[in-house]
């Protein structure tokens, strides 16, 4: 089941910035693109290594619309999760992301009680 929920406030996520949280035991990566906000599961569908949490600086690992997962060199769409050459052939979970009175909201999967 999944729910919206609020990340930031839009004017805190500036063109450009990541926030990283962890959201019912899931990693998720909030990147604003040009104004546009895309919603990520931080982990590579190749080895399941975090990506953007791996403690590199996110400006090497997000060039364009492309996030480069640093342990082997694949490559994913930050718009649709789809995978862009090897080892990776697999997609990586997207969320749904929306504006909703100045908040950043994604679609999240809602915690187990």
């Amino acid at each position: 089941m999944s729910e919206w929920t609020d990340i930031t406030n839009e004017s805190e996520l500036a063109n450009g910035e990541i926030k990283l949280l962890e959201i019912a035991d899931t990693r998720i990566a909030i990147i604003n693109l040009d104004g546009e906000y895309f919603a990520i599961k931080d982990v590579c569908s190749h080895e399941g290594f975090p990506m953007l949490g791996c403690g590199l600086e996110p400006a090497k690992l997000i060039q364009g619309d492309e996030l480069l997962c640093p342990r082997h060199g694949a490559r994913f769409s930050i718009r649709n999760g789809e995978p862009l050459c090897p080892p990776a052939f697999e997609p990586i979970h997207t969320y749904e992301v929306r504006l909703h009175e100045g908040m950043v909201q994604i679609m999240a999967p809602k915690p187990d009680n």
